[in-house]
This record gives C-alpha cells, structure tokens and sequence, in this order.
C-alpha cells in the first residue's frame, strides 16, 4: 500500500487538493495522510491587528486571535476527516506546528506521492503561481509531487511530455508506480521535433515496448517546431480533465521541460494537475 500525502493550509484549505488526493487514495488503495501545516510563525492576522492606538500590544486580542485560528484548523481537519471516512479510505491526520516548508520535506521523505494546491503560499497575501512556496518545495522534495488546479476536476486522461531524457523517463515510471489506478487511462506522448529531420521519437522502439507492458492505450504525437511555443500550443487545447506527466525536477540533467521559463509557465498558464518526479 503506498502513502499519499495531502498538505493543507488549515487556515486556508483547498477542497481541491482534499478532493484529488482522496480520490487517488481511493483509486489506488493507498493510505492518505493529511498534513496540516499549522506554521507556528503563520496566523490569520496581522501584527497591526494587535496594536494600540499608543504603540502597545493588546494581550486579550492575540488570545482571541489565537483561539480562533485554533478552532479554524481544527475545523479543517475535522472536515478533511469526514470526507475520508466518507469514502472509505484509510488516513491518519498530522498537525505540523514547525515551518511549514521543512515540516513538508521531512513528511515527504517518507511518502510515495505529495499532493498540494498551485496557489499556495502559507502567508497572508496571494502570489503569482506558482509560488515561491511551490518553487522551494519542488528543489527540495524526496518524493513525487502532484500539483492540482485550484478548481478540482476529475482526471480522465493523461499526457506525458517526453524529450528523449532519462529524466522524462524517470518521471513516467514514478507516475505508473505510484498511480497504478490510471494504467487503463488513454494516454498521448508528445514530443516536439525542433531538429526538422525526421519525425520520429528518440528510442520510440524502447519506449513504445516499456509502454506496452504499462499503459496499453497510448497515442504517439510528434510536433514540429520550437519546443515551448508548440508544446504551449498543444496543452492550450487539451481540457482541464487532462494530467501532465513531467521529467525530473532537480536531476543532474534536467529535462527541457523543467527550464524555470517553461515550468512556470506549465503551472501559471495552466489549470492542469502536474505529476513531477524528484
């Protein structure tokens, strides 16, 4: 049984990333863990909320401040634990009270699959996706990670954006290992050709045999053209039910596809899940 992990934002929490992660949970009998990232520098008010008219900081207010964030997060986390008892799937639930960025990187050493929405942040004031939040996580993560839209839809399809890199290899098996459910989806491998020689996929005869045993209903698309502007073309044009499948984030030859201009672009332009392996 594989663990996936959920991070929620109990001040602000995502139905989204609740909702895919305890439908992958589901799909693919794995054991969920909701990680409530109860920051312990992060609350729902602000320094200014607490001062006096002379300069002194009101002790009742913090209190009553405190208290309600309190009950806030719980609140969340009882809500993420009915909906999982809902759906018959085996969870536990973390409150981590440490920072939330190295709280969420220790939890991912010991998990198969990260979940987490594109628009968090852990702080009062939203940011351009994807977030500096999201971009330190993804260079410092042990475990595949899933970005979900901020709106839920339910996956039905799959595209995987191949280069010829090991590091988009890579990524594939940890999809098919971690989110075996989705064997039976109908994917699309999309490579961009911008040598204009040709119009075949590097090691199409390895691939498409590694395919066969794994993901039966694959279609092989071959684009012309500068990689970015193509493949930004072609993604425009699938529906928000598709998930993309990513090379490697932080490997010593990194995929095309995880150049800083093209990721952000992937997760900004976007509202899409993306599966990035580590």
């Amino acid at each position: 049984m594989n663990k996936i992990i959920a991070a929620i934002d109990g001040l602000k929490p995502s139905t989204s990333t609740a909702t895919y992660a305890i439908e992958l949970a589901r799909q693919n009998k794995a054991h969920l863990v909701g990680v409530f990232l109860d920051d312990f520098t992060y609350t729902s008010y602000k320094i200014y909320d607490l001062v006096t008219a002379e300069g002194g900081v009101i002790g009742s207010a913090k209190r009553k401040f405190d208290h309600k964030d309190l009950k806030t997060r719980m609140q969340a986390a009882a809500t993420f634990e009915a909906n999982c008892q809902k759906a018959g799937i085996s969870y536990t639930i973390h409150h981590d009270k440490g920072y939330a960025l190295q709280d969420l990187v220790r939890e991912s050493i010991f998990a198969d699959l990260l979940l987490i929405d594109a628009r968090e942040t852990l702080e009062h004031y939203p940011q351009k996706t994807p977030t500096d939040f999201i971009k330190d996580l993804l260079s410092k993560a042990h475990c595949p990670i899933l970005i979900v839209p901020h709106v839920h839809k339910p996956i039905q399809k799959l595209v995987f954006l191949y280069d010829g890199e090991a590091a988009c290899v890579h990524a594939l098996k940890q999809f098919h290992y971690v989110i075996s459910g989705m064997a039976l989806y109908k994917m699309k491998v999309v490579f961009v050709n911008w040598t204009g020689i040709g119009n075949h996929i590097p090691d199409d005869h390895l691939l498409k045999e590694w395919m066969k045993k794994h993901h039966e209903m694959t279609e092989y698309i071959v684009l012309p053209g500068d990689p970015e502007k193509e493949m930004m073309n072609f993604l425009h044009h699938q529906t928000e039910t598709s998930l993309l499948i990513l090379g490697a984030y932080h490997r010593s030859r990194l995929s095309r596809w995880f150049k800083p201009s093209v990721a952000d672009k992937l997760m900004s332009d976007l509202r899409l899940p993306l599966f990035i392996a580590p």
